[in-house]
């Protein structure tokens, strides 16, 4: 249950390494003690142990063996050399996200309904830097892009703004290449896209500098292409909330903004990664 084999980077601290690991567990740990619907008090009084080391270790902070036993005989799963989260893993061995399958697949369906051409798992290189955009979207007329970038959770930050930021800064011109677009592209809309979790909100709550500086336009520009049109000439990068099952009427909107959640008055739609997949399975989209 506890601890993931994944392939370590020859390069990669070993520290760092740890950080990772004992961070992506939390993780884990906190969707099955969800699953269960049980608070962290429930899960001390089951596994015997203190309130505020159930708490670390939920937010990443590495433990002893000892203290993942006690965790993993609590909730009744068996601690092991592998990690099982809610995500499949297909026959190849790679992992497969349903959620964020379906975060693609909303988008898309509502920006095809528009008209608008779309692709999705993009693949791009720039020199040494290559990667995948996980939904384009793009106005040839209007010389307009939006690139959409989603997330389930946010695992190691540093990495996920790394990847953002690389993509902003070259993904725009590979693409204007790519469609022919003459004069290059006169409006890219950057969005990053969390699922609307308690887990994500948390994440973007407690690091608020770091996803206001990437992410620092407003989703006016985002608001644009999901009615329909284009926004004006320029650049922006915003952070939304999105429900990947919402049916976006106007009384459960299918996203917010960065800057409607921080204050703190919007609620989540999911506690964690595990309850989106559960709906999911519930809608009979798995």
């Amino acid at each position: 249950m506890l601890f993931a084999t994944e392939r370590m980077s020859q390069r990669e601290d070993p520290e760092l390494a740890a950080l990772r690991l004992a961070a992506h567990a939390g993780l884990v740990i906190a969707d099955a003690r969800r699953a269960r619907r049980w608070t962290l008090r429930d899960l001390a009084r089951r596994s015997g142990l203190a309130l505020s080391s159930l708490h670390a270790v939920e937010h990443g902070r590495p433990a002893t063996l000892g203290t993942y036993a006690a965790i993993a005989f609590a909730l009744e799963l068996e601690p092991r050399l592998d990690l099982i989260d809610p995500r499949k893993r297909s026959a190849s061995g790679r992992a497969e996200d349903p959620v964020h399958a379906a975060m693609g697949e909303m988008l898309a369906a509502r920006l095809a309904g528009h008209g608008f051409p779309v692709s999705i798992d993009e693949p791009y290189q720039h020199y040494q830097f290559a990667g995948r955009a996980d939904v384009l979207a793009w106005d040839l007329e209007a010389r307009a892009l939006l690139h959409v970038e989603n997330r389930t959770r946010f695992p190691n930050l540093q990495d996920a703004v790394g990847s953002c930021n690389a993509k902003r800064r070259y993904l725009q011109a590979v693409v204007a290449e790519r469609l022919g677009i003459r004069g290059g592209i006169a409006s890219v809309t950057n969005v990053i896209a969390g699922l609307w979790s308690s887990e994500v909100i948390h994440i973007a709550r407690i690091r608020s500098a770091s996803f206001s500086s990437v992410c620092p336009d407003d989703r006016s520009a985002f608001d644009a292409w999901w009615g329909g049109s284009t926004p004006a000439t320029g650049a922006t990068s915003a952070f939304i909330f999105l429900d990947p099952i919402s049916t976006a009427t106007p009384r459960r909107p299918a996203f917010v903004g960065l800057e409607q959640v921080l204050p703190g008055s919007i609620r989540p739609r999911y506690r964690g990664y595990a309850d989106a997949v559960e709906a999911l399975r519930r809608q009979g989209s798995m």
